[in-house]
Formats: C-alpha cells, sequence, structure tokens
C-alpha cells in the first residue's frame, strides 16, 4: 500500500471508533436533504434547471481556450491583472513575489479551497507573513492547525463547547456556550484585521468570460470586507469555473445556495470587475486573477471523465454520501473531500497514490443523484478504479479474478467449489489472525455468513424430482 493508502486507512479507522463524533456529525446533516427539497421544490422544474446547467458546463469546459481568453481580454481592459499558473508553485510565487514588491506585511483572506490546494498559507507564513482567515470556519480551523473538515462547512465536526475552548486559549476570550457570543468574539478580532491588512486573497465560484468578472458567492459578509478594504486584492480561482455568459448566474447562484445549504439565494452574491476606477472611492488599488491549472487540463484530457471539471463546489454530494458521514472530511487526507474529490484528487495528484479514495465508495449512486450538474460521480468512480488497475495491475488480484473467472465459466468446478465450501469456511479464524490484512479489518467486525448445506441448484432439482 501507498503511504497515503495507510494513512486513510489509520484516519478511516480511528473517525468511525469515535461513535459519539459520527453521530454528532449525521445529526448536522440530518435536515440537510429536507431543506434542500423544499427549496428545489420552488424551481419550477428542478430536473430541466439541472440540464440547462450541465450544458452550460459542458459548454465551458469544453471551450476553455475561447472562454479564458475572452475572460482575460474583458478584465484586463479595466487595469486588472491576469497570471496564468501552470501548477502550484508558480501561483505561490507569483503571489509571494506580488507581496515582496509591493511592501506587504499583513494578509487577509476568505474561503478558498484553491488556496487550500496549493498550501498557500503555509508559503506566504514561511516567509513572515501575516495571514488570517476571515470566513468564521476556516478561521476556527486555522487556529486549530487543521484543514477544512468539509469545503462548505469547514468546522461542522466541532461542538460549540470545543470552539469555546479554543477561542478562550487562542484570543483569550470568556467561556460560553452561545453561538452568537462565539460569533461575536471572532467578529471582533476580524474588524482589526480587516483594517490592518495591505492584501486581501479570495477565491471565486465563477468567471464570467462575458464581462470579465469575478463571482463570490458568502454568507457572512467576509468576502467583502477582504476584496474591498485591503489596497491589494489577488483571487486565486481553478480555469474550470469559467461561464460564458453573465445571464449563466441567473440559474447558478439559486442553484449554488439551493444544492449547497437549502437557501433560495446565500446572503452575499458579489461580482469584482477590476480595480478602483478613477472617480470611485473603494474598492482595492491593484487587482489580479490567477488562473489555477495545476494538474485540471490533465483532467481535461480525459474525454470520458472531463464533466467532473463541471463541479461547482456545492458540497452536495459530500452531504448525502454515507462514506463521508462515517469516515469524516479530514479521512480523506486532501483538498477536496467525499465523492468528488475521490473523482478528481486522482488526476490532480496522482492515480496510484489516491486510487483508494475511488475505493472507498458504496456506489450508491446517491452522490449523482445530489449532484445539481449532473456530474456522473459514482461512475467516474468506478472508471477511476478501472484506470488504475490497467495502469498498474496487482498481481493477488490478478491471480483471483483468473481463480473467479475459472470457476464461475465451468459449472462443474463451481459445483465442487460449493461442496467445498464448508471446509473452506473452516480457515476462517486463519484469515482473523491476520494473514490478509484488509479481510482481518472487516471481520473484525463482521462474520461471514454459514455456507448453506445445499445449493438452490441442488434444491431445485429435488424438488422437481418429488413432484413427478
Amino acid at each position: 500500500m501507498s503511504t497515503t493508502q495507510n494513512q486513510f486507512h489509520r484516519d478511516a479507522e480511528r473517525t468511525t471508533a469515535d461513535v459519539p463524533r459520527r453521530a454528532f456529525l449525521r445529526k448536522a446533516l440530518r435536515g440537510y436533504e429536507v431543506k434542500r427539497d423544499e427549496t428545489k421544490a420552488t424551481f419550477t422544474d428542478w430536473q430541466k434547471a439541472r440540464n440547462v446547467a450541465a450544458n452550460i458546463k459542458y459548454d465551458g469546459v469544453n471551450h476553455l481556450d475561447r472562454y479564458l481568453l475572452e475572460f482575460e481580454e474583458k478584465f484586463t481592459a479595466r487595469g486588472g491583472k491576469v497570471f496564468w499558473a501552470s501548477n502550484s508553485a508558480q501561483a505561490r510565487e507569483y503571489i509571494l513575489q506580488l507581496a515582496r514588491d509591493r511592501g506587504v506585511r499583513s494578509i487577509i483572506k476568505s474561503k478558498a479551497m484553491t488556496s487550500e490546494e496549493i498550501h498557500l498559507n503555509d508559503a506566504l507564513e514561511s516567509e513572515g507573513y501575516h495571514v488570517v482567515e476571515s470566513d468564521l470556519g476556516e478561521f476556527i480551523q486555522q487556529l486549530k492547525h487543521e484543514p477544512p473538515y468539509h469545503f462548505v462547512f469547514p468546522c461542522m465536526h466541532l461542538k460549540r463547547d470545543e470552539i469555546s475552548a479554543l477561542f478562550e486559549k487562542e484570543l483569550g476570550s470568556a467561556p460560553t456556550d452561545s453561538p452568537e457570543e462565539l460569533t461575536m468574539i471572532a467578529r471582533a478580532f476580524m474588524r482589526r484585521q480587516y483594517i490592518d491588512a495591505d492584501m486581501g486573497i479570495s477565491g471565486g465560484n465563477f468567471l464570467v468570460a462575458e464581462t470579465g468578472m469575478v463571482s463570490i458567492t458568502e454568507n457572512e459578509g467576509n468576502a467583502r470586507l477582504t476584496t474591498g478594504l485591503p489596497r491589494i486584492h489577488v483571487a486565486l480561482v481553478g480555469i474550470e469555473k469559467v461561464l460564458p455568459k453573465l445571464s449563466d448566474l441567473a440559474l447558478f447562484l439559486p442553484m449554488l445556495a439551493t444544492a449547497g445549504t437549502g437557501q433560495h439565494m446565500t446572503c452575499y452574491n458579489s461580482m469584482f470587475g477590476g480595480a478602483r476606477q478613477p472617480g470611485e472611492t473603494d474598492g482595492p488599488e491593484e487587482f489580479h486573477v490567477v488562473l489555477l491549472d495545476n494538474h485540471r487540463t490533465r483532467l481535461l484530457a480525459d474525454a470520458e471523465q472531463r464533466d467532473a471539471l463541471g463541479c461547482i463546489r456545492c458540497g452536495a454530494c459530500l452531504n448525502v454520501c454515507p462514506i463521508f458521514k462515517n469516515i469524516g472530511g479530514h479521512a480523506y487526507g486532501t483538498t477536496y473531500q467525499g465523492p468528488i474529490g475521490s473523482v478528481i484528487t486522482p488526476h490532480f495528484r496522482g492515480l496510484q497514490d489516491w486510487k483508494h479514495l475511488s475505493g472507498a465508495s458504496s456506489l450508491c449512486g446517491a452522490c449523482t443523484d445530489a449532484c445539481p450538474v449532473k456530474i456522473d460521480i459514482h461512475h467516474h468512480l468506478l472508471h477511476n478504479r478501472r484506470n488504475a488497475v490497467d495502469q498498474k495491475p496487482v498481481w493477488w488480484e490478478k491471480i483471483v479474478w483468473f481463480g473467479y473467472v475459472q470457476t464461475m465459466t465451468r459449472p462443474w468446478f463451481l459445483r465442487l467449489a460449493n461442496k467445498l465450501a464448508p471446509l473452506a469456511q473452516k480457515l476462517h479464524p486463519l484469515v482473523l489472525g491476520g494473514l490478509f490484512d484488509p479481510v482481518r479489518n472487516w471481520t473484525k467486525t463482521r462474520d461471514f455468513p454459514e455456507v448453506a448445506e445445499e445449493s438452490f441448484h441442488d434444491w431445485w432439482a429435488k424438488r422437481k424430482e418429488q413432484s413427478k
């Protein structure tokens, strides 16, 4: 097994053994589907809306070359600057060099999963910059020195008493179990950070090619302060986020809110088209957009799975996934958790090192049903499994499948196997003893079913004989 696979097994086993935490996580997600379905019902035709959204994303993803250039042309015409980052190192270095050249001392960030993807905070802090996450959940996770647990609800696994204890330790606040008071503690700390920051870094939910604008949707208002108060705004956005037209947002903004949190619309929906213009009184002096590839074009080259680039990061597939609800977000060990993360991470970070994520699925299809842009998620997990085996076959798996084929294609051999099955089951304690670790983990809390004394084939033949 790879190092990442071993770590995944250890983390998943530890999380699943934490029954109270699993119950808390399931409770946190219990009302999601009810609220989401109530809001979906306000659409004239939710399934038709999904079809339209999928077609728009298909057009955007399959014509990235045209739409990204159109975005750059319109954005730079208003004084903005675009940097094309092929990989994480280029993106980090551009932002670091910008901070050096502009004499930046303090940086404030709104939620940007792309920054988690390229480990931007670590790079900035290693150079001595003071970096603060302004999203409440991200801020809590930053204080805990942990990555986000969920890419929409970063600290959904924490209880209010744990957050209170964290604030008491890190911010010197008084203990409280009131969510409102906890929010105000963070707010009081954050206000000073907005004022002091020289640079604000954001992500972007959508890039609009037609107008050259970045669309950001949020519930806290922190992104508006992050992008409006510092003198420099940097938006780090994946190249797949492009939409052809401004009118497309009329569908995608309510759809993102509905699928993500069950809201009709998120509280704040902002469009950023450039730096402060002559005669304007607010906004940043400079606006830079970093367009991040980082192996997205590798996924784009895969015609079978490129529709995964249509993901709008609503988190709906995580919210309904039985695996996520049991192993939690941190067990995945990657920026993008859950079903969609298990599809795209092997493309972004290497199939052989991350193929185990595609195996961590019941293939129930709940993720595909929940996806607002109709990504065929659970079939893509199967595609990853197949591709991993084709790329690097496992010798013992080849033996097992060869034996399966020989048995199932030879009736006499299958009958012999059925006769020997009771004897083979007596070897079960040997398996439990640790001959095969994956099997031992499975049987630690389960028993193999008892082999039937008589096969259905034999029973049916006997019944026919008796009926004559």
